[in-house]
């Protein structure tokens, strides 16, 4: 079920690390045209991100909502803001990201659609202890087969991660789904970074 405006394969979240209190996300599809836009409060003891259609902030599109205050394994709901649907939730899976960072895509059910994990052990461990200079890799499999890849372009200033879905994701993942997991990833697994 591809979301209309979503039909892309590639996309680009963008976040730029030296905003002083916060952090501002664009979201560009494979034409370099920006589909959604988040700006993040900081200090928030409970994330709650909002994302628009774009900065203006006139037109709300996601919410991801953390179901309690600071917690390590948490579960961030995620709601089609246009139907006020869950569209399925993400939860990080908090003792297996202590080496390598691992969440569940969950369905609106809170079932278990696929992990998301980082790229390998080796490399988690090679980021955590000797350098956060080396780009984070995640990845979604369905059935065996690649569904959803994301990997963080190296840039001292501006945090850039590519977002590809590829054929596995159709009609198993929401494309809104995909793209809030990568949200996520740059606005928490980046805060490790920056």
């Amino acid at each position: 079920m591809t979301e209309v405006g979503f039909e892309h394969r590639q996309y680009l979240i963008r976040r730029k690390v030296l905003t002083i209190l916060g952090a501002k996300f664009h979201i560009y599809d494979s034409d370099g045209n920006v589909v959604l836009f988040s700006k993040q409060k900081a200090f928030k003891l409970k994330e709650d991100i909002r994302v628009y259609t774009d900065d203006t902030m006139a037109e709300e599109r996601l919410m991801i909502r953390a179901r309690s205050i600071i917690d390590f394994s948490a579960a961030y709901d995620v709601v089609d803001s246009v139907s006020q649907r869950k569209i399925g939730a993400l939860r990080r899976q908090g003792m297996k990201s202590f080496v390598r960072d691992s969440w569940q895509i969950l369905d609106a059910d809170d079932n278990l659609i696929a992990p998301l994990e980082e790229d390998s052990t080796a490399m988690a461990l090679v980021r955590r202890f000797l350098a956060n200079l080396i780009p984070q890799k995640f990845h979604v499999d369905v059935g065996g087969k690649p569904a959803v890849r994301y990997a963080q372009r190296f840039n001292p200033f501006i945090f850039k991660m590519d977002v590809s879905l590829d054929s596995a994701s159709d009609g198993v993942i929401d494309p809104l789904l995909a793209l809030a997991a990568g949200i996520l990833l740059v606005a928490i697994e980046g805060r490790q970074d920056g």
